[in-house]
């Protein structure tokens, strides 16, 4: 259960599979903002993604589970497992507020190519009142471009250091961090050549992937 006192990190995705960047970037927004906890929750469907997840959500659960073993103040979350249908990042804030946790003590954590996408998300521009928002910039998709791309949302983005300042609302806080540059798309591409995936994905990540032989049905159907 989540304490409705305190700050609390939310890094969702498909996680098909976890990897590197998301721990990265998801490492960078709890130390820039003291969060005790930082829940990573893999979406049931993903409603943005035309083809969905090629891993089942019990291997994606388990990646994500295994991915954060040892990551001091994380822990994987089936929350969005549990629902029907498409999974909204709006349904995942607001039943954190039924929990008790208000807006303004919830950090949801994505990167800055998928929030240059949210006036596509459910709920839009609503969902933005249900949370702060921590944009972590990803490998060529410049944090900075998002006051020009989103100009009706520039009044509220800030830069991470004005975390502690006081606001009357959620803000969207841009966080300027390295992160490594990998995909799940690329690192399917490589495990369907044959490649290898060391150093893109966590260890023991790597470990059930193999283990389970997940992804290689993209070499069995040459789909390469």
């Amino acid at each position: 259960m989540s304490e409705p006192g305190r700050r609390l990190g939310i890094l969702g995705g498909t996680f098909d599979p976890i990897h590197c960047g998301h721990i990265a970037a998801a490492v960078s927004a709890r130390d820039a903002f003291e969060l005790p906890r930082v829940l990573v929750l893999p979406s049931r469907i993903p409603p943005h993604r035309p083809v969905q997840p090629l891993a089942s959500s019990f291997h994606r659960f388990a990646m994500a589970a295994l991915a954060v073993t040892g990551v001091d103040r994380f822990e994987a979350s089936e929350d969005e497992l549990r629902g029907e249908g498409p999974s909204y990042t709006a349904d995942t804030l607001q039943r954190q507020h039924e929990r008790g946790v208000e807006p303004s003590r919830i950090f949801f954590i994505t990167g800055a190519d998928a929030f240059a996408e949210i006036d596509t998300w459910k709920r839009y521009p609503d969902v933005l009142d249900f949370a702060n928002f921590v944009v972590v910039a990803r490998p060529g998709h410049a944090i900075g471009a998002l006051a020009s791309r989103l100009p009706s949302l520039a009044n509220r983005m800030r830069t991470a250091d004005r975390h502690r300042e006081p606001c009357a609302m959620p803000m969207i806080y841009l966080l300027e961090a390295p992160t490594p540059d990998v995909s799940s798309t690329a690192v399917r591409a490589r495990l369907a050549r044959g490649e290898s995936i060391s150093g893109l994905v966590p260890p023991l990540v790597e470990s059930h992937i193999y283990q389970h032989s997940l992804y290689r049905a993209l070499q069995l159907h040459g789909q390469n």
